[in-house]
């Protein structure tokens, strides 16, 4: 069972501010819930293979071929700085 002071402990390593009400209440709701986790953990899993999901789910992803964009002199005449063929940005990294 948890007690309010593990719940002031959870609390402050989260960084939240409770007032003494949600103290209380998370106690108890937390306490709920690690009941619960106490009665699945009496379950017999042992021919029970460890899954991510619950479903199969597959990638659906296209694959990612490298193409030539058609309209690539449209977008640099629209960037603010070019040179040649390339975006001009500023240098962010120093020099060593």
């Amino acid at each position: 069972m948890i007690d309010r002071d593990q719940v002031r402990k959870v609390a402050h390593l989260a960084r939240l501010e409770l007032t003494a009400e949600e103290e209380e209440q998370f106690t108890t709701q937390l306490g709920s819930i690690l009941d619960y986790f106490e009665q699945l953990s009496e379950l017999n899993t042992e021919n029970v293979p460890p899954t991510t999901r619950v479903i199969d789910v597959s990638n659906i992803t296209r694959p990612d071929d490298l193409q030539p964009y058609p309209y690539r002199e449209e977008i640099l005449n629209c960037a603010p700085d070019q040179e040649g063929e390339f975006f001009k940005v500023p240098k962010i990294l120093g020099e060593s």
